[in-house]
């Protein structure tokens, strides 16, 4: 069963949480939507998000891109206004905190809001891709995208190499995810994942998790409530896909209940003195 912790209320389990972050060799987080909550990004897939409106069947998959690149486009330059302006939060701030330190090695995020790299963070995998770069599916150009290409012109704009329809540089539903192999890699490596702001189950990354517990590491589990993933209910069968075991259930060891902005920065503020 996880130790839960609360800011503010229920702090007692911190110390242990704090001594085995300070054994740990190797620390990862891993980051989904919730983290960029508080920076006035919605979950897109909660009550009213943008899925509502485009529901992904419709808009968010490579063969929607392929058939009609414009309706592809309207969902991305949706997608645009929800991100513009926005800045990190305290969250992002403290695993800046942690790596600047030397005590996060890598941030695997399945977020496409770039706010990682914004705050400063370093060592950043986006497993979805990223918002701020266009790319070409016939010569693979990649480029970042221009100010009048989020427009809301109806115009699909071309790659300059080929005139071939340019795509947003994030990952559609059809399409593989990026930088699978490095991420699961560093997972077999750590022995302390932080889980930030996702319940894990948008697979294949939701299988990163289990990759940690076949290893014998430690799932420090940041949410507003308690998931799958803290209840052990979470299996590790998708693990096998990414190069695990596939045979291990993940259950969190310590839950961090409450805004992302709070619990990391408990969390981080103890482990570094």
């Amino acid at each position: 069963m996880a130790r839960t912790i609360i800011p503010g209320q229920e702090e007692t389990h911190l110390p242990a949480a704090v001594e085995a972050f300070q054994e740990a060799r190797s620390v990862v987080a891993f980051t989904g939507a919730g983290i960029s909550v508080e920076s006035g990004i919605p979950d897109f897939r909660s009550p009213g998000g943008l899925w509502t409106e485009f529901p992904p069947e419709e808009y968010a998959t490579l063969d929607v891109f392929l058939r009609d690149p414009a309706k592809a486009w309207r969902l991305y330059r949706a997608v645009g206004k929800k991100l513009q302006g926005k800045q990190p939060n305290p969250a992002h701030h403290a695993l800046v905190g942690l790596e600047q330190a030397g005590r996060l090695d890598l941030i695997v995020t399945q977020n496409v809001d770039g706010l990682h790299q914004a705050a400063g963070s370093g060592a950043v995998l986006e497993v979805h891709g990223d918002h701020r770069h266009v790319q070409c599916l016939r010569c693979d150009w990649l480029g970042p995208v221009q100010p009048e290409q989020r427009a809301d012109s109806g115009e699909v704009p071309e790659c300059p190499e080929c005139r071939h329809p340019l795509k947003p540089n994030v990952v559609l539903f059809g399409e593989g995810v990026r930088e699978m192999e490095a991420a699961s890699e560093a997972m077999r490596r750590c022995d302390l994942l932080l889980v930030v702001g996702t319940s894990a189950q948008v697979y294949p990354a939701a299988g990163l998790p289990a990759i940690v517990k076949e290893h014998g590491g430690l799932i420090f589990e940041f949410n507003q409530e308690e998931t799958t993933l803290t209840r052990g209910a979470a299996g590790g069968g998708w693990s096998w896909l990414l190069g695990g075991t596939g045979a291990t259930a993940v259950q969190t060891d310590f839950l961090f209940l409450g805004p992302a902005s709070r619990t990391l920065s408990l969390l981080a503020e103890a482990v570094l003195g």
